[in-house]
């Protein structure tokens, strides 16, 4: 075979893919191919979460000229100082922290029943049914829900109403004299925000929980019935506690969202600051970058020792 033979049977050859040449570099190199797929979503998290955060936390060391209204470069704990010593700073802490504690305990009160015959009772047509029920709110706008509920809670809305076609009124007007309970309207309560709270929030609850408890193998509950325990004895020895994860994982998301939550504070409610309001009033009405910044740092611990709380009850393990 001549050259030019060989160059023509060189040229009508088909070209070798580049995805060949990747492949045959990687053979054998497992760890390089799962370096390669983790680096992108590593580097997107480190650039545009942790970096921003760390960012966000420096600032809570830099000065505030309260005459001036500027921030200057000198560093300094006053913030976080502030931030523990301050009554009215410990007032917002403390409001945000009951009222997710309390969202979350009622969710869990209200959505475990629902959950409960999801799991245990409901055929496929019911279970479909109430999938589409439980998640139907969920499709909604977070806002345009926000706005209906202060229409609803409204001195003339549905609750009023409801309140007085019922002969509740005496009742209603009762609940809302309550101390850190009640207010001047629904509206305008704690109450009234603790309702809007479970309404948003009550999905997130309910979804774990019946998924926990349909994880409960079927041979536990007949051989505690074997045993002789009553169903009553076979739901708190057997299903209440394997199914404490699903309601551990609940509260994730029922607490966490609860305790940063700023538009429902900001629409329902008296005007007590909460902590989401707190931030935005420092950064966005005062300038005081560095105090809101400081005040940052509760949620981030906070939420912190909850999700520990919650992976040491199983929760990671029902989601």
């Amino acid at each position: 075979m001549n050259a030019a033979t060989m160059n023509l049977a060189a040229s009508t050859m088909p070209a070798r893919p580049a995805s060949r040449g990747v492949s045959n570099a990687l053979f054998g190199r497992p760890r390089t191919l799962l370096w390669m797929l983790l680096l992108p979503p590593l580097a997107w998290f480190l650039l545009f979460y942790l970096g921003p955060l760390l960012a966000l936390l420096g600032q809570s060391v830099l000065t505030f000229d309260d005459f001036s209204m500027t921030v200057s470069n000198e560093l300094t704990l006053a913030n976080f100082k502030a931030l523990v010593s301050d009554p009215s700073n410990l007032d917002i802490v403390a409001r945000t922290f009951t009222m997710a504690l309390a969202v979350s305990a009622a969710c869990a009160l209200l959505g475990y029943p629902i959950a409960y015959y999801m799991a245990r009772y409901a055929d496929a047509r019911m279970k479909g049914l109430l999938y589409v029920a439980v998640m139907l709110p969920m499709w909604a706008s977070y806002i345009v829900k926000a706005y209906a509920w202060t229409v609803i809670l409204a001195k003339e809305g549905l609750v009023a109403w409801l309140v007085s076609t019922l002969g509740l009124l005496p009742l209603g007007d009762a609940l809302l004299a309550l101390p850190y309970v009640g207010g001047n309207t629904w509206s305008t309560s704690h109450f009234g925000r603790f309702l809007v709270f479970n309404y948003m929030w009550l999905p997130f609850m309910i979804l774990p929980i019946q998924a926990s408890i349909e994880r409960i193998a079927p041979n536990l509950l007949l051989a505690s019935a074997d045993l002789g325990a009553s169903p009553a004895q076979t739901f708190r020895t057997v299903v209440l506690p394997l199914s404490v994860p699903g309601i551990a994982a609940g509260s994730i998301f029922t607490f966490c969202l609860t305790f940063g939550d700023f538009i429902i504070p900001t629409l329902v409610g008296p005007s007590g600051d909460f902590l989401g309001t707190a931030v935005y009033k420092y950064q966005g009405a005062i300038g005081n970058m560095p105090m809101a910044a400081a005040l940052t740092l509760v949620p981030i611990v906070v939420v912190g020792a909850w999700l520990w709380l919650a992976k040491r009850l199983g929760a990671f393990d029902a989601l």
